[in-house]
């Protein structure tokens, strides 16, 4: 199957112009909220504060995708900072926009005074979907390719020249390393979503660190045949290290959160178990057991 860009652009209409890229953004976005606002009704938490929520998160993810990414290209934008702005050309990365969404949402609930990781963990169960559409954005401007592929092979994207690196730029198809990603996230998005959230929100923040592990694992895998990583360190892709990093700490962290779940399951069995029954006493024998008699006042002649 052969994939091809049509363009980055969407519609224009004089100075009004819609990029593929931003409306792929636009509608991972709503698709996620919506199924989030849907899980929110079932599981009892507050559908219209996670709106609120959702929307800190998206706007300071984006945020936080673009400082993340401009800063691993600092040479490029000192030389044009006009450029910093161009979101629509592509640069946003992954691992900016977890930090900058989860950290604003963070605060966000904190200073609302809800229950944070019952949120988050919402919010991470529903963000894979929104990278499944987004990613398609990277195909609509030609990047997040891999390497070269024959003109045999199963699945390839044509690359136009003007977007390949200069040591492939006699190559014309490419892994679609952007629909892999899709797909994985989409798949990770059906597991959280259908299948592990209710199981695992009991232990809260778990599931945020479910999502955290299987996307940096995904990603760790994934990177290995993409060619265009915005930066390298000791010759690594400093996205796959960054993945690694990622994937090993919230290891951690979920064993830390499902072990301190379980011990507070135990001691509360526990604690219950040790409470005395609540047995019934026999009462007096009379014919007047279990009334309360109020003892009339003695009577005196006068």
């Amino acid at each position: 199957m052969l994939f091809q860009s049509p363009g980055p652009i969407f519609f224009k209409f004089g100075f009004i112009t819609i990029r593929w890229y931003g409306l792929m953004i636009a509608s991972g976005f709503l698709l996620a909220l919506t199924a989030a606002r849907k899980m929110a009704v079932k599981t009892g938490l507050d559908s219209e504060k996670f709106v609120s929520l959702a929307l800190w998160a998206f706007l300071c993810g984006v945020l936080g995708a673009r400082l993340y990414y401009v800063s691993l290209n600092l040479s490029h934008f000192i030389g044009s900072p006009g450029e910093i702005l161009a979101t629509w050309n592509g640069g946003l990365s992954i691992h900016g926009g977890i930090i900058g969404g989860a950290g604003a949402g963070y605060i966000y609930l904190k200073r609302q005074k809800l229950a944070a990781m019952k949120y988050l963990d919402l919010l991470a169960c529903v963000t894979p979907l929104a990278q499944a559409v987004g990613r398609w954005g990277n195909f609509f401007n030609s990047e997040a390719f891999g390497l070269p592929v024959a003109d045999t092979f199963p699945l390839r994207l044509f690359i136009p020249p003007e977007s390949r690196p200069m040591m492939y730029h006699n190559a014309k198809f490419f892994h679609p390393t952007f629909l892999y990603e899709s797909i994985y996230d989409l798949l990770i998005f059906v597991f959280l979503y259908f299948f592990a959230y209710r199981r695992l929100c009991k232990y809260p923040g778990l599931v945020v660190f479910v999502y955290i592990s299987l996307y940096s694992l995904g990603r760790i895998v994934i990177e290995q045949i993409r060619i265009d990583s915005v930066a390298y360190y000791h010759g690594m892709p400093v996205p796959l290290l960054v993945s690694a990093g990622m994937l090993g700490a919230s290891l951690c962290a979920m064993m830390s959160i499902y072990k301190r779940g379980v011990l507070a399951e135990v001691e509360g069995v526990t604690a219950a178990s040790s409470l005395p029954e609540n047995k019934s006493q026999p009462g007096p024998t009379d014919a007047n057991a279990g009334v309360a008699v109020q003892a009339e006042p003695e009577t005196k002649n006068p």
